[in-house]
């Protein structure tokens, strides 16, 4: 046992709205209240943050994370193969361990299958989890398998570790931190946008922004790297897109934040993707979604010299977009006229 459970106090009003009303974090601040609050020395950190933080010894943590991708809902098989979509499963946990300096070890794996699904594709399904698994040296140890009379549902639970005196958290920025990130943010909302118009037969100049979304990269190295150099104060990974995360940054800090627009890293062709939606190239940087780079603050005093270095460390590129300020809950975005607007946290909900 971690330790005895002690009852929120917290006030839960009476819903009788679907939960497509409400939205995934408004749901999330709900289970809060409905469950007990664990009280453990061992537990550092709970629900509210990329994953769990269990102490092992004074230079060791488990960290915990679990994320499902259901058919037709996060991926369609028309646009993706098994492969693909078992190293994507795999990857989007290790996404949340790299977010905490953490190096993912182990893993479960829960299917909901389709009896019509060819034994083939669960081979490789299997094949590109393990080989993702194998590329941070960690291993599938079990899990279970279940008919679905839906679709194909994948869900992981993912298992790393992390040494708790350098991990990083979404709650340390304070006003005048920089904000960093990594990569190019966008590239793959435009590349699921350009499935979602052409399919599998779509234009080769769109292949990297395609494989942006279908195979994502995770920082795992990175944020090692980042955790390790003790210049960092928060750090999350880009999942539900560049303002969504950063907006939890700041509310899990207290704080708010200053985007220069013009600085935003873009990725080749998403221009030409942004004119075919009829949006803005930053609005695709900033809204897109499913990037798993690394977002992260850093102390003012932070050299460029010391940037380059992780990024020259980990073949990563690292670019400053911004600043943290006191306004709390307060996003502002600067384009390159030097005109301040209000950024809205939109960004991927299931239920939005």
């Amino acid at each position: 046992m971690l330790g005895h459970l002690v009852r929120s106090n917290s006030h839960l009003s009476p819903c009788d709205k679907p939960v497509s009303e409400i939205g995934e974090f408004s749901l999330i601040e709900r289970i809060k209240k409905i469950l007990p609050t664990a009280s453990s020395s061992d537990l550092i950190l709970g629900i509210g943050d990329d994953a769990a933080v269990i102490r092992i010894d004074e230079g060791r943590a488990l960290v915990a994370t679990c994320d499902i991708l259901v058919e037709d809902v996060h991926f369609r098989l028309a646009n993706i193969n098994a492969y693909q979509l078992g190293r994507r499963a795999i990857a989007v946990n290790q996404s949340d361990i790299a977010s905490m300096g953490g190096r993912p070890t182990f893993a479960l794996v829960s299917l909901a299958l389709p009896q019509n699904l060819p034994v083939d594709h669960f081979d490789e399904l299997f094949r590109g989890m393990g080989d993702q698994m194998r590329e941070f040296s960690g291993h599938i140890i079990g899990g279970n398998i279940a008919r679905s009379k839906e679709g194909l549902m994948v869900d992981v639970f993912m298992l790393g570790e992390v040494d708790p005196r350098i991990m990083l958290t979404r709650s340390g920025a304070r006003p005048d931190d920089r904000i960093m990130v990594t990569g190019r943010p966008g590239a793959s909302g435009a590349g699921l946008m350009i499935l979602e118009k052409y399919g599998s037969d779509y234009p080769r100049k769109f292949k990297a922004l395609v494989n942006a979304h279908l195979q994502p990269k995770p920082r795992v190295e990175t944020g090692q790297i980042i955790a390790a150099t003790g210049i960092a104060t928060a750090m999350i990974d880009v999942s539900d897109g560049l303002a969504a995360d950063l907006n939890h940054i700041c509310e899990a800090s207290g704080e708010g934040a200053e985007l220069d627009l013009a600085c935003l890293p873009l990725p080749g062709n998403l221009a030409e993707v942004a004119a075919l939606a009829g949006r803005k190239n930053w609005e695709m940087a900033l809204f897109g979604g499913e990037d798993y780079e690394l977002l992260f603050t850093v102390k003012p005093e932070t050299t460029p010299e010391e940037i380059d270095r992780i990024s020259n460390r980990s073949n990563t590129p690292i670019t400053e977009i911004g600043r943290i300020t006191g306004e709390t809950g307060v996003m502002l975005g600067i384009n390159s006229t030097g005109e301040r607007m209000e950024i809205k946290p939109k960004g991927w909900d299931h239920f939005g």
